[in-house]
């Protein structure tokens, strides 16, 4: 069984098992119905995503009818986002939008709006009941919207930007009730985070002087990061991991973090995903930054694990300091609170002066404009920003391109490489949007990195564009720490002078291999 424990692994094949018989050339606007009431059906909804994505890459929800917004509404937790604006406004929002006079009574006159058109079906509504989450930063609302005539009316408002599902994504509520083999689908990427009792030293880690496992990637033929800690460990460079948060058991991202060869830096574990409800009535406990997934304990472990005495693995970045920060509960994006979760993190990310560096390993296939407000957000307070291109199985990568939100221009995708130095991975995505492509996997024996399990101190291994994108990270941190006065655009001009396509940005690879020797200075270009 593969390790990787990616983007969209199980989300893409519960979408193609159940999509293939529907026709492709379908389109956004629904077949005319005899009751303008009767929401599409998940299959109806599904098909005319997938095809979508089939034609153009990508799927806009601002590009679809009212009534597929609220058919997609009735089909999930009925949450929506609402961009608001004031009357006349173009351009970038100010980075205080939320908080300035005019932006506020345009978010007054749209919840009056909402409650006015909902109130028509439910005289009794409360404000308290329609607003599912509270937002203080983005000019966004989170509304519990039940009504066509709601969505209908936003969509003529001069003061509303964009009006979507939170919480639909293809296949969600088909694959969990019809499918039994995509019932763990709510839990994709998670589960694989165990110890790996297969490695061979030598030939899939080199044991350093400490004690500590170098992952066979991290060798000079690939990426040169041994030879590059000659010169930086990155010590001084802050890096946020947007995960499913770190384990409380694993003492390498807590006790033992400074160890050995690491010394002197801090970690934080966050959470800002919020607690599960039902229209607005919290259901389940109080969420923690603890890791019940793994996967972002493996990508913590890649970025930046400590080089030390207890025989770990080590990371990228063995000194730079490191936020971990539980924004989800798994790596495909399908919930209106993993939304709302991801895009707080960003927005704490961008707050924080002592950042430089975000990861991401996580996606979705339809976007979402809360998400690309809050990475902006981040973007423009000076953050470089990796996120994952995406992963599935090597059978169906071709469905789907760089996943959202790795399509956007604030965005570094990341996909991962064979060790062959040519060959994509058999599960990564590769696509114009890509910028870096990492190796991460030895098709020979399906070798993939070496990272942190969920506790102890023998490794796991992790694949996928998942590891590639916190291997960037890592690799980042090491550049930017040699050269802690540089800007983001300079620290890219390097990333990109020290990469193997260089010369010639590849359509699938980007810049392809980074050489992080040669990007410190370790080594000549």
């Amino acid at each position: 069984m593969r390790t990787s424990t990616s983007i969209l692994t199980t989300a893409l094949l519960a979408v193609l098992l159940t999509s293939c018989q529907q026709q492709a050339d379908e389109q956004l606007t629904p077949r005319p119905t005899a009751d303008p009431k009767v929401s599409l059906s998940t299959q109806q909804l599904d098909s005319q995503i997938l095809s979508r994505l089939r034609e153009t890459g990508r799927f806009d929800w601002n590009q679809a009818s009212e009534h597929f917004v609220w058919s997609a509404l009735t089909r999930s937790d009925h949450v929506l986002s609402v961009g608001y604006k004031p009357a006349g406004f173009m351009g970038e929002l100010p980075t205080d939008a939320a908080s300035l006079a005019e932006w506020k009574a345009a978010r007054a006159q749209v919840l009056e709006l909402i409650m006015a058109e909902e109130r028509k079906a439910n005289p009794d509504l409360t404000q308290t009941q329609v607003v599912a989450f509270e937002e203080n930063v983005l000019p966004v609302l989170d509304v519990t919207v039940r009504e066509l005539s709601t969505i209908q009316k936003l969509r003529t408002s001069g003061l509303v930007r964009y009006a979507e599902p939170m919480g639909y994504e293809p296949n969600r509520q088909q694959a969990i009730t019809n499918n039994s083999s995509a019932a763990i689908l709510s839990s994709s990427g998670c589960d694989n985070n165990v110890l790996n009792t297969s490695l061979v030293e030598g030939s899939d880690y080199t044991v350093l002087a400490n004690g500590s496992k170098s992952s066979w990637n991290q060798a000079d033929q690939f990426h040169g990061i041994r030879s590059s800690w000659s010169q930086s460990t990155g010590q001084g460079i802050k890096i946020v991991i947007i995960d499913s948060g770190s384990s409380d058991a694993q003492e390498n991202l807590g006790a033992a973090f400074n160890q050995g060869l690491s010394q002197g830096r801090t970690i934080e574990r966050l959470v800002t995903l919020p607690r599960a409800s039902i229209f607005g009535i919290p259901t389940g406990p109080v969420e923690t930054p603890n890791d019940g997934c793994g996967h972002g304990t493996s990508m913590a472990g890649v970025a930046a694990a400590p080089r030390g005495t207890d025989g770990a693995a080590v990371g990228v970045a063995y000194n730079a300091n490191l936020i971990t920060i539980r924004a989800a509960q798994d790596v495909f994006l399908d919930a209106s609170r993993e939304v709302k979760g991801v895009s707080d993190a960003y927005i704490l990310a961008g707050n924080r002066t002592d950042v430089r560096i975000i990861s991401m390993s996580m996606g979705r296939l339809t976007s979402s404009s809360q998400m690309t407000d809050a990475i902006r957000y981040a973007y423009n307070r000076g953050k470089l920003i990796f996120c994952a291109a995406g992963t599935s199985f090597d059978w169906s990568s071709g469905f789907v391109g760089v996943t959202f939100p790795a399509t956007l221009s604030e965005m570094v995708a990341v996909t991962g490489l064979q060790d062959n130095l040519t060959s994509r991975c058999d599960d990564c995505h590769v696509g114009a949007k890509v910028e870096f492509a990492v190796v991460m996997q030895k098709p020979s024996n399906d070798r993939t990195v070496l990272s942190l399990a969920m506790s102890g101190d023998a490794p796991s291994t992790v694949g996928g564009s998942s590891v590639a994108t916190a291997t960037m990270a890592g690799i980042t941190a090491l550049v930017w720490a040699q050269h802690p006065t540089e800007t983001r655009a300079q620290i890219m001009s390097r990333l990109v002078a020290a990469s193997s396509n260089r010369t010639a940005r590849s359509s699938s690879f980007g810049w392809g291999r980074v050489n992080a020797a040669a990007a410190v200075g370790a080594l000549p270009l």
